[in-house]
């Protein structure tokens, strides 16, 4: 991030010394141009034979003066342009490294097996996005079978969503209320959502289509009222202002194309969780958190060549450095047992207690054999009851 914005501030730096000289140039260009066609229109109106005066002689030269000094001037801010947009490239150069090779493992992806399942991950990818032909044509080419059913959650899911975009709650509406039980288990408020919405657009058509509001909120907005009163409350605060208008009503916020969007991402999120899918694509994840992470690698990579300590860096299985991804990307690859204070491996991996604290398993083996006092809370448990977690 911190290249991307060096190099921001240079192209920043070339557009305006660019729209400065453009203004420079038009204006003096301007002058010079009004300057010709005085003259011009003053030799047009002398007779054919006629001898510049002094006068006239003065001021040809203090034009010729004027158009030769603007042309200096112009040719001087293009060579001084030329030489800021250069810095960008220098700036590219200087701020991004084409060699990634010492951040990589080219074992990762190595073998067929591996490879295989990094082309199941971009199918995937592919049939989340709504691109099924090419989905189809990787997994074709790449010999992957592709379970029955797999792909009819993903069409369905973008074809909901492309109706949402187009503002057609019809869809989204029809699967809310097959997956009622299912979203109301996960205190879902999706469908009133969109039942909210479809109200709005009714009120927005104006008095005409009072009745059809009314009849509609009676049909279903009535099964929500011990979940959402305060908001069909506001709801219903519209019909006071239906003949002036909802625009200019205290309730004017129900119009605002931010519940469009909000919808989008309500829907997403709870049919996402609904089908045990990630919001996310876990390939869009992993490139995002990549890219992030990549300058700082870099960064303590060439730190560790100048100062000839590369060799400390041989880990393979963690970072030499703790990289901070954001709020929204946070991930632990590696626990550390709270009681013993040792990270955990494969041969003493984290284990889960029946109270939800999570310990090593040597501090488990050694806090009791037959029966235990969780070290956080009073919970007494079985050490048998215990069960090994993966971050």
């Amino acid at each position: 991030m911190e290249a991307c914005v060096a190099v921001e501030r240079e192209v920043d730096k070339v557009l305006s010394k660019f729209g400065s000289i453009n203004e420079h140039a038009s204006r003096v260009l301007k002058e010079v141009e009004t300057n010709v066609e005085s003259l011009k229109k003053e030799f047009e109106e002398c007779p054919e034979d006629h001898e510049l005066t002094p006068v006239q002689s003065l001021i040809v030269k203090q034009l010729m003066r004027q158009v030769r000094e603007a042309t200096q001037r112009l040719a001087s801010d293009h060579r001084d342009l030329h030489s800021t947009v250069s810095k960008v490239g220098k700036a590219i150069d200087r701020n991004f490294v084409s060699d990634f090779a010492s951040t990589s493992r080219e074992e990762v992806f190595s073998g067929p097996e591996k490879t295989a399942l990094l082309n199941q991950v971009i199918c995937q990818h592919f049939y989340r996005q709504g691109m099924l032909d090419i989905a189809d044509e990787l997994a074709r080419e790449a010999g992957l079978t592709t379970e029955e059913g797999s792909k009819e959650p993903f069409t369905e899911l973008n074809r909901i969503l492309d109706c949402l975009k187009q503002k057609d709650l019809g869809p989204a509406l029809e699967w809310a209320r097959s997956h009622r039980e299912s979203l109301e288990a996960q205190n879902s408020s999706l469908e009133f959502k969109l039942h909210q919405l479809q109200f709005i657009g009714l009120i927005q058509k104006g008095p005409s289509y009072q009745a059809d509001a009314i009849s509609y909120a009676r049909t279903h907005l009535s099964q929500f009222v011990q979940r959402h009163e305060k908001e069909i409350q506001n709801l219903m605060g519209t019909f006071l202002y239906l003949p002036h208008g909802i625009s200019s009503s205290p309730y004017s916020h129900l119009l605002e194309p931010s519940l469009w969007s909000e919808i989008y991402e309500t829907f997403t999120r709870d049919a996402c969780c609904l089908l045990g899918l990630s919001v996310d694509s876990p390939l869009s994840v992993c490139i995002n958190a990549g890219c992030t992470a990549l300058p700082a690698l870099l960064n303590i990579k060439q730190v560790m060549q100048q100062r000839q300590v590369a060799v400390i860096w041989n880990g393979k299985e963690e970072l030499p450095i703790e990289i901070d991804l954001g709020r929204d990307s946070r991930y632990h690859s590696v626990f550390a047992c709270p009681i013993l204070r040792q990270q955990s491996s494969d041969l003493n991996p984290p284990m889960r207690l029946v109270c939800g604290h999570v310990i090593s398993r040597d501090a488990l083996n050694k806090l009791g054999t037959n029966k235990l006092k969780c070290p956080y809370c009073p919970v007494e448990q079985n050490p048998s009851e215990a069960r090994l977690i993966h971050f």
